[in-house]
């Protein structure tokens, strides 16, 4: 196992690229089962979650050549039944979006719950719900889920009972082939969606109405091959925006997909965080004047996650580490998981001041000094997160079980010393 030890306290400076976005690689992966013809993806990050994808396709038959870096060419010219590892699926989420892939090209698949970040309950029966009104029979033997179209899948009027990104990207892959036309509402409308959409387009799809929250399906007989680049991700974007910040300093975010953070620019506003659009990069300036802004008449005000375009639940943990250099008090609120605010204690430990006030909300008032802490990497996010706290920390820091942040960022310890950050990566 390996840890991050970080001495804190350094300006960051200089230019970086974002890779490619996590979500949208683990969504385009299972999406190319659709063709039996080969696709060549390009900008694909080289995170744990991938390379755990890569081996669940593998099982089922895919064929994947390394054309360079970050470019695979993939080939499901003929797809097995092969039983699906229960310890690759329990790593990744992500495992659970092969479900429609599979039902559109093969007619079934038996697939173990998935896995994933500890942050809460997920639930799965909005996916099988959408599933089902597409001729899908589902059953769940509290081992494996078992899925199967006797009758194929038929277009229908979907209306999921929430916006969820995953359930609508199965809903979306398995209704490209059905018959006739599908009609997804409340469907969720994240840039990893859009990628998804954009991308089954390009290999011959018929989706409409992109980037809405209702997607309009024609079913086509088969997809072809084809050739995509996925885009920036924006969950990577914010967390150099983030590291600039709490540590004072000027950096240039290079392709960086500006146009999808319009609503994460207006929520980090209220904390006093601003940023330059130069085409398609983001300039971060230096020495921020980190101030809440406080709603009318002075109250404290609150940061909540919706679904896009309003601020995502998988910013809520750099916000917050954001919010402890800030002058001010402010709430957060995440409703939708109960794990997420988890790592606040280690916050603490490192001197901030917020108060957790129940599974779903804190309060933080800032801005604090930081100290150098031992601290544990709980999740992707909150993981990163806890780097930009050392990053800001006085002194030296070590952040353990790292393997939860490459799960979704690519070598983002060689990323941040290009910046000038003193963090190594060390064998505990």
């Amino acid at each position: 196992m390996s840890s991050f030890l970080i001495e804190g306290g350094y300006p960051l400076q200089g230019e970086i690229v974002p890779s490619g976005n996590k979500n949208a690689a683990v969504t385009l992966l299972p999406a190319c089962i659709l063709s039996a013809e080969p696709v060549i993806l390009h900008n694909i990050p080289d995170i744990g979650d991938v390379r755990t994808f890569r081996q669940v396709l593998q099982s089922l038959g895919v064929e994947i050549e390394v054309l360079e870096p970050n470019s695979w060419r993939l080939h499901a010219r003929q797809i097995n039944h092969a039983n699906l590892d229960p310890d690759l699926c329990r790593k990744i989420r992500a495992s659970i979006l092969l479900a429609g892939p599979m039902l559109g090209r093969s007619g079934g698949i038996d697939i173990p719950p998935p896995g994933g970040d500890v942050i809460g309950r997920r639930r799965v029966d909005t996916h099988l719900l959408a599933l089902e009104a597409l001729g899908a029979e589902t059953d769940y033997d509290g081992r494996m889920f078992h899925l199967r179209t006797p009758r194929g899948l038929t277009g229908a009027d979907i209306l999921l009972d929430e916006a969820s990104v995953t359930a609508t990207e199965n809903a979306i892959m398995a209704a490209v082939t059905a018959k006739g036309k599908t009609t997804i509402r409340n469907a969720a409308s994240e840039p990893h969606v859009q990628d998804l959409c954009h991308f089954l387009n390009h290999l011959g799809a018929h989706i409409t109405h992109i980037g809405s929250n209702t997607l309009q399906i024609e079913g086509v007989e088969a997809l072809h091959g084809g050739e995509y680049r996925i885009g920036a991700d924006y969950l990577e974007v914010v967390s150099f925006i983030g590291a600039a910040v709490v540590t004072r300093s000027e950096i240039r975010i290079r392709k960086a997909s500006p146009e999808h953070l319009d609503m994460i620019r207006l929520t980090l506003a209220r904390l006093g965080v601003t940023w330059q659009v130069e085409g398609e990069d983001i300039l971060v300036p230096a020495e921020q004047t980190l101030e809440v802004l406080p709603d009318v008449g002075g109250a404290i005000p609150e940061i909540s996650v919706m679904p896009w375009p309003a601020f995502p639940t998988d910013l809520m943990s750099i916000a917050i580490v954001i919010a402890t250099q800030a002058n001010g008090t402010v709430l957060f609120h995440d409703w939708m998981y109960e794990g997420r605010m988890f790592f606040i204690d280690k916050l603490v430990s490192m001197g901030a001041r917020v108060l957790l006030c129940d599974p779903h909300r804190c309060v933080v008032q800032g801005p604090t000094k930081l100290v150098g802490e031992v601290l544990e990497s709980p999740d992707i996010r909150a993981g990163l997160a806890l780097v930009l706290a050392a990053l800001a920390a006085e002194g030296t820091s070590r952040i353990r079980n790292i393997i939860q942040i490459d799960r979704g960022y690519e070598r983002i310890d060689e990323k941040l010393r290009k910046l000038g950050a003193h963090i190594e990566r060390v064998d505990d």
